[in-house]
């Protein structure tokens, strides 16, 4: 009995070690700025949309792509029309800055 025990937390911590080796890019919205489509703003539309994006190990985006719409093309292509441009903290893997994919949800709301 106690060799499952042992096994299993063996099992355990192998597999914590296997999700550390890879931490994704990160984004600070403070740092970037996206400017409301013009249509959108007359239209007064608002949503949220889900973007994955494949960062650089210098920060740059080298892809991207919609994983949910926030129901407006206009401000679905604005939004990774301008995250693009930003520069995001590259991912690591095995501690060493490389390219990750990393999800972000960008609001676009009226005030």
């Amino acid at each position: 009995m106690p060799v499952t025990g042992v096994a299993a937390a063996l099992l355990m911590s192998l597999s914590s070690a296997v999700m550390a080796a890879e931490v994704p890019a990160t984004f600070d919205p403070k740092g970037c700025k996206v400017d409301y489509p013009k249509a959108s703003l007359m239209n007064e539309e608002q949503g949220t949309v889900t973007m994955s994006f494949l960062v650089n190990a210098d920060g740059s985006v080298a892809d991207s792509k919609i994983e949910k719409s926030s129901g407006f093309k206009n401000l679905d292509k604005a939004a990774v029309k301008g995250l693009s441009a930003c520069k995001f903290k590259p991912g690591t893997k095995d501690g060493s800055a490389a390219q990750t994919w990393t999800k972000v949800d960008y609001a676009w709301k009226l005030d």
